[in-house]
């Protein structure tokens, strides 16, 4: 207790010091109402709030949107196509092609009168559907029913090997001479070559492992298995790579490039750059699928014993 020595002449003002001395111990010792520990050990900075999780940088891949429609029988299926009204296309064991409707039900074939291995197969421009024929070095030109428009060989217009093909909306045909390492462009009505990008400064001293070649939307898709995906503007002029490695085959659906891998569809906005996965149906071993291609309805799964028609839900 706080005790006060008060003197006589200066009753009225000791008196008063007093009591503002014992109100002011006590504003010091009281813990304040609001808390339960001792004053001294209050804290006074704000609660902090809890940070948010961080995303994943690599999302799952999402529920297979997939219904199985039917299979078809075709024992060792080679190179495939879409066209833009959705039919398909594939290279069988003997190299005959092969045309369904997009819900898989048989059309036309088209068998060669000699034998050759059809490395590529391009339908997408409708009224014309180009073979490439490696072994034979040779393009084979079929209209929308398989009926044979013509016949290219190539070793008359290019000294060199070519080791991918590709028909462009205009009926262009681009070749890869991989052993000059050009790009070229070869009309198959004036028979010529009309333009040649040369690859070797791109390349550098990579060693390349050319594989597919594709056009599609004003641009021209080269896909090397070693370092990723060279991407040219429809005059062959040189734009950027696409770094995607390990990869084949590449696949277009609306604006978005897809491919396999992992046992998993992968998709890759060629505008927005935005990525997506999209799981395989249940059921499939990752390493027995060849390929895959998707429609805007429909899509295909490949493998050694034939092909699975799916509806996309």
């Amino acid at each position: 207790m706080l005790r006060c020595a008060l003197h006589d002449r200066s009753f009225g003002w000791g008196l008063l010091l007093c009591v503002l001395a014992t109100v002011a111990q006590a504003q010091v010792t009281v813990p304040s109402a609001a808390s339960a520990a001792p004053a001294a050990q209050q804290t006074v900075s704000p609660v902090q709030p809890a940070p948010a999780p961080q995303a994943a940088n690599t999302p799952a891949p999402t529920a297979a949107p997939w219904k199985l429609l039917r299979e078809i029988k075709l024992n060792n299926p080679g190179a495939v196509s879409l066209d833009r009204r959705g039919a398909l296309y594939v290279a069988d064991a003997d190299n005959n092609l092969r045309q369904y409707g997009p819900e898989g039900l048989p059309l036309n074939t088209y068998a060669p009168t000699q034998p050759g291995h059809a490395a590529q197969v391009e339908a997408w421009n409708v009224t014309t559907t180009l073979v490439f024929n490696d072994d034979r070095q040779q393009l084979v030109l079929l209209d929308r029913f398989l009926a044979l428009i013509g016949e290219v060989r190539l070793a008359d217009y290019v000294d060199g090997t070519i080791r991918a093909a590709t028909l462009a909306p205009d009926n262009r045909i681009w070749l890869l001479d991989e052993s000059n390492l050009v790009l070229r462009a070869f009309d198959p009505n004036t028979q010529r070559l009309l333009q040649n990008t040369p690859l070797d400064l791109l390349i550098g001293r990579s060693r390349p492992d050319f594989r597919f070649l594709r056009q599609y939307q004003n641009n021209l898709y080269l896909v090397d298995r070693s370092t990723g995906i060279y991407v040219f503007d429809n005059f062959g002029s040189y734009k950027k790579k696409l770094p995607f490695t390990g990869l084949s085959m590449i696949g277009f659906r609306g604006d978005e490039l897809y491919y396999l891998d992992a046992g998993a569809l992968h998709f890759f906005n060629l505008y927005t750059l935005a990525e997506r996965r999209v799981a395989l149906p249940a059921g499939f071993d990752p390493a027995a699928v060849r390929q895959v291609l998707v429609g805007e309805t429909y899509g295909y799964i490949f493998t050694a014993t034939g092909v699975s028609v799916y509806q996309l839900l």
